[in-house]
């Protein structure tokens, strides 16, 4: 406590911005308040800097943003030759703040800022660092975390996020660097007329949208659907460009969530703004009551992630990530071959923990599946691979079953603004035959079995939680089950060995069961959380339901061993 003290002090005194100085003052002889905001730093990892806002060491600040900038710009002068980095920011509290900050921050450093002008989705600055050919991207956003998060992502030259190593190198020059003393900052306005900040200019937005619109399948199928959509960008960034690309789609009945139309980092309808789950549906649900579309469409707030509900007759379907993954495999691959348009060696991409179903669909039209580790990274990095070789078209979509999707190679990360026009289109294509995507994805469980994908976290707090989930990950490891819910264990694959798996090392265990189940155990990357993932394959979803719940019960046995 007494360290904790000492650096609540020196922020107090230290401290320039007159909003973090009041939160201070506020909080004097608070003592859980100060330890929560200073009982250690705000870790730099493959995913950036992710906290709540406000004053210390432990919040997302200027001072945190300023240290953590001042460190890459250190890393990136040491590593490449006239350095230059994408800047952009969503919706959320203070994002434009700490994007000019950051800004500011690099051109001082002589690293040259190519800054968007307004805000703009997480793919967008994939593509911009690639077009751009600039070193780095960072992004201000804090994803589809409540209003009280920001966050700061880091990408590499290939357009995806860090890679472990280039974020541990440079998470060693941000240690180094005194966030009051050390950070060098230019005057924003100083920064453009030297040219050292610039803003992205129009070409950057239309070169994306041509790539975007040059993966329509359909067209003229989407035009005359008559399809009725409503979407909400949930106070995000989607708003603008989703609705640009479903025009260019030739989809003109496009209705707007009024409540979620424009940005706004509070979120006041959207406590959670993350279209898994059905509270961030709410607004347009209602709406659906009178205007009575056949989709609803929902973009989380960087407008890296889709979630979509169908109309069944009077009620409104919500379609898991893993479904819409099942749907898009299955119709962009039969359009390949109805067209013959199908590449030589066609492969679709995904982490290994979403359905297997994909990759049964993908080996009935002669694809391969590639199976990474989770985020969406490791599928950037694939595709840049292929590229590399000459491949890329080789490349047929992306998947994470957490609602991220890539169709194309325009970007490296996940991307909601195309996958939005692919759901629509693919959406009308269906209604012009009479049927709804449930329908759809009916016939496919129908031609390839039930495939019942559930996630369970089981929560383990502080300290003792850590050591706990340490001990469970290494009694399976060390004592694997022989067979899961009376389902023999055909293999394991323990991910932490990279010679077997041919990955980066992973604390992720996965079994095969018999009949193709699978079970998969793994702690998050964020969280106090352990994570199991199931799949129950049957002839019917009662079967399947059944054995999922066996296996969820096995699982808990473990945990309570």
């Amino acid at each position: 406590m007494e360290n904790v003290m000492e650096l609540y002090e020196l922020w107090l005194e230290k401290c320039s911005d007159s909003t973090l100085k009041s939160e201070l003052e506020a909080i004097n002889g608070k003592d859980d308040e100060i330890l929560d905001r200073f009982y250690k730093k705000m870790e730099f990892g493959t995913a950036g800097l992710r906290g709540v806002l406000g004053a210390g060491t432990n919040r997302m600040n200027i001072y945190t943003v300023n240290q953590a900038t001042q460190g890459i710009a250190d890393y990136l002068n040491a590593t490449f030759e006239n350095p230059s980095v994408a800047i952009a920011y969503d919706s959320r509290i203070n994002s434009k703040v700490f994007a000019k900050e950051t800004a500011a921050v690099f051109a001082a450093n002589g690293v040259k800022a190519f800054l968007y002008p307004a805000l703009v989705p997480t793919p967008m600055l994939s593509f911009a660092v690639r077009e751009l050919g600039c070193s780095s991207g960072v992004i201000i956003t804090a994803s589809h975390n409540p209003s009280q998060y920001n966050g700061y992502k880091c990408y590499d030259p290939e357009g995806y996020q860090m890679t472990d190593e280039a974020a541990a190198l440079a998470y060693e020059y941000i240690q180094k660097v005194d966030m009051f003393e050390d950070v060098k900052k230019m005057d924003f306005d100083e920064g453009k007329a030297q040219g050292l900040i610039v803003m992205i200019d129009q070409s950057i937005y239309d070169e994306f949208f041509r790539l975007v619109h040059s993966k329509i399948i359909n067209a003229e199928t989407a035009k005359s659907s008559g399809l009725k959509v409503i979407y909400t960008p949930l106070n995000g960034t989607g708003n603008k460009p989703v609705r640009r690309a479903l025009k260019l789609l030739g989809i003109e009945d496009v209705l707007v969530v009024p409540e979620q139309e424009l940005p706004d980092g509070n979120f006041p309808t959207c406590p959670y703004p993350n279209p898994e789950i059905r509270q961030a549906f709410e607004c347009a649900l209602k709406m659906a009551e009178t205007e009575k579309a056949d989709l609803l469409l929902a973009t989380d707030p960087d407008c890296d992630r889709m979630g979509i509900a169908v109309r069944d007759g009077d009620e409104y379907k919500l379609m898991t990530g893993n479904e819409v993954g099942a749907l898009f495999t299955e119709y962009v691959l039969s359009q390949h071959k109805e067209k013959g348009t199908m590449p030589a060696d066609p492969v679709v991409i995904k982490s290994f923990v979403t359905t297997s179903l994909v990759d049964r669909i993908a080996e009935n039209y002669g694809a391969k599946t590639a199976n990474l580790l989770t985020g969406f990274k490791y599928i950037g990095e694939y595709i840049t691979n292929l590229e590399r070789e000459g491949k890329e078209d080789n490349f047929i979509i992306g998947m994470e079953e957490s609602y991220g999707y890539l169709l194309g190679t325009h970007a490296r990360d996940k991307d909601a603004v195309v996958a939005s026009q692919l759901v629509v289109e693919m959406a009308a294509y269906y209604k012009a035959q009479g049927k709804t995507l449930i329908d759809v994805m009916n016939d496919i469980y129908s031609k390839y079995g039930i495939y019942l994908n559930r996630v369970d976290s089981f929560e383990f707090e502080g300290a003792a939680g850590m050591q706990k989930m340490a001990e469970i990950m290494d009694m399976l490891r060390n004592d694997p089950p022989a067979e899961v819910a009376g389902l023999k264990v055909l293999s394991m694959v323990d991910y932490k060995d990279t010679e077997k798996t041919g990955l980066p090392s992973s604390n992720v265990l996965a079994w095969s069961l018999e009949n193709g189940n699978k079970l998969v155990a793994r702690p998050s990357g964020t969280e106090p959380k352990l994570k199991f993932y199931f799949t129950a394959v049957a002839k019917d979803m009662e079967a399947a339901s059944g054995i999922y719940d066996e296996m969820l019960s096995n699982v808990k046995k473990w945990l309570e061993a």
